[in-house]
């Protein structure tokens, strides 16, 4: 299959996703367990889980994702191409209702996002992006949505914004001592500043948008938290570097984990 293609196969099941994360927004319980990293799952990320796998098994890509089975690295350096993918970003942001929180999935090729798909359940927005190709997003896409009609339909990423203040996305759950003093490193330097606190990958898609200027991450992410978001950036002319603004952070890395980074 050609990019776009299995981009579409990603927005279909991005999309019917977040129907399943919703239904199960509605109920009254999340069914909320705790993993042994000691972060919490629910009935919805494990339901989201199921509807992608189902819908990306015909493209016979490999699938990482958050919540299936995490294979040796012995097994997984030799993919070329695979599916990446966080079924429900923001679990937090999910039990305590706030709204803010996405469905991700990525496509990587020797360590780079190459596609990336964004699905915000509550807002139903989309957010698509291929590197040199274009970023887009779209409010209200049906599960028949494509990249094709989103480049007919959808708004091109950065969007025009006239501002005068310097802003800064932060996380709304996960804030740091190192973050903390970062941003007055940047408070320093600018005038009029703005801080807006953000759950899941809304912070970096705030990035793509052009509604805000930089997003700093000096604590613990994984790969899933930041791939899909990292090909939206990539694709509006961002991108996500480590702290020293000029190394592309990887992926499929034997330690899933993320180093420190910023999405400018």
């Amino acid at each position: 299959m050609e990019i776009a293609q299995l981009v579409d196969k990603a927005i279909h099941a991005a999309v019917l996703a977040g129907k399943k994360i919703m239904e199960v927004y509605a109920s009254i319980d999340f069914m909320v367990d705790i993993k042994e990293d000691q972060t919490p799952v629910t009935l919805a990320d494990r339901q989201a889980h199921n509807e992608i796998i189902k819908n990306l098994e015909s493209t016979g890509l490999p699938v990482l994702s958050e919540e299936g089975v995490h294979l040796n690295y012995s097994e997984r350096k030799n993919w070329d191409m695979f599916w990446l993918i966080d079924p429900l970003d923001g679990t937090k942001e999910f039990i305590k209702r706030n709204d803010e929180f996405t469905v991700n999935i990525a496509l990587i090729q020797n360590g780079q996002p190459i596609a990336g798909v964004i699905y915000a359940p509550v807002t139903a927005v989309l957010y698509v992006g291929i590197p040199e190709t274009g970023a887009f997003k779209l409010s209200n896409p049906d599960e028949h949505c494509t990249f094709h009609s989103m480049q007919l339909s959808g708004i091109e990423l950065p969007e025009e914004t006239e501002r005068n203040e310097f802003v800064i996305v932060v996380s709304r759950s996960h804030m740091n001592q190192k973050t903390k003093e970062y941003i007055e490193t940047i408070r320093e330097e600018h005038k009029s500043f703005q801080l807006i606190n953000m759950g899941s990958s809304l912070k970096m898609c705030m990035v793509a948008e052009g509604t805000a200027n930089i997003y700093p991450k000096l604590g613990t992410t994984m790969e899933w938290d930041t791939a899909a978001a990292h090909a939206i950036l990539k694709a509006s002319g961002k991108n996500i570097f480590l702290t020293d603004l000029k190394t592309e952070i990887r992926y499929n890395k034997e330690n899933l984990q993320n180093p420190h980074f910023i999405a400018v």
